[in-house]
């Protein structure tokens, strides 16, 4: 069943973007992760311009993030006071992103630049999550050689001026990272269409010394706000947020997320991590490959500019 996507400009099986939002919802499920980081590359792939994959894919973050968020208020594993210093940071992220984002537009090259954006980060993250799943695997195997976790010692990060005490988070530190952090989160959001918490969470546990069961909530507070405030500039200024793709994708994530969720608890953690790194690193390729080859259509007649 087809059906045409008005922002968009193009027609669409209605079943194939059900398919997708499941697969992304499965992995979403199985894996914990929002999914947006491979939710917009495969709506490239199957013609959506990458300007409205982008604005539109931001809407299925908000929504299941809500969804985790409200689990984890319940266990009181989120530090609102850090989330809301990610949040300010990751707000004028946003801004500075979308600015970059509509003067990349207007030269005609946001599409080239959102893909090798894409191409570089799932390269790097998908690179370390299978060495790391890799070395965990071996871990599991010999138990005897497993070395005695470190305790996270002081650093830099403590050294700063503005500090402030996190109560939940059982922290005195500076709020000039978690602004950064949150700031260029922001950026990724808006230019990315992502959650941004495959580079927050390692950020939060490594370089803000946070515990790891107040980790995830507190990602999750800071990205619902930023990934909306992502969706309603982009809308405002860019008019990329196609409402029917963003309803479809929606329904079926919300579905495949149940069935991901039941598949998850069936399979150790360190064999999720190195499927998830797996497909990543594939979904990379894909994109490297596109950029790389001879497209089949060398001309295009496209607007410059939106004129």
């Amino acid at each position: 069943m087809q059906i045409y996507l008005p922002i968009a400009e193009v027609s669409v099986n209605a079943f194939l973007l059900l398919g997708i939002g499941g697969i992304v919802g499965i992995l979403s499920g199985m894996f914990g992760v929002g999914g947006g980081f491979l939710m917009t590359p495969l709506l490239f792939f199957i013609g959506i311009p990458p300007a409205v994959a982008v604005a539109t894919g931001a809407n299925q973050i908000v929504a299941s993030s809500v969804s985790g968020l409200m689990a984890h208020l319940k266990r009181k594993t989120v530090d609102l006071k850090m989330g809301t210093v990610l949040l300010l940071g990751g707000l004028g992220g946003v801004a500075v992103g979308v600015l970059v984002f509509n003067f990349l537009k207007s030269l005609g090259q946001v599409d080239l630049f959102v893909t090798l954006c894409y191409v570089v980060f799932l390269g790097i993250i998908g690179g370390l999550m299978f060495v790391e799943s890799l070395q965990a695997i071996r871990r599991a195997r010999n138990p005897a050689h497993t070395p005695a976790p470190r305790r996270h010692n002081r650093n830099w990060v403590h050294a700063l001026p503005f500090k402030m005490r996190f109560r939940a988070s059982g922290l005195y530190i500076s709020v000039i990272p978690p602004v950064l952090v949150g700031f260029f989160v922001g950026m990724l959001s808006a230019v990315m269409g992502v959650g941004g918490g495959f580079i927050m969470v390692p950020a939060m546990i490594y370089l803000l010394g946070m515990p790891t069961k107040v980790v995830i909530g507190t990602s999750l507070f800071q990205i619902i706000f930023v990934a909306g405030f992502s969706t309603l500039l982009h809308a405002q200024t860019n008019y990329t947020v196609d409402l029917p793709l963003a309803l479809l994708l929606l329904i079926g994530g919300v579905v495949g997320a149940q069935y991901g969720t039941r598949i998850g608890v069936k399979l150790r953690a360190e064999q999720l991590r190195i499927l998830l790194a797996i497909l990543v690193l594939l979904v990379c390729f894909k994109l490297a490959l596109d950029l790389l080859l001879t497209p089949a259509e060398l001309f295009s007649i496209m607007p410059l500019g939106g004129r």
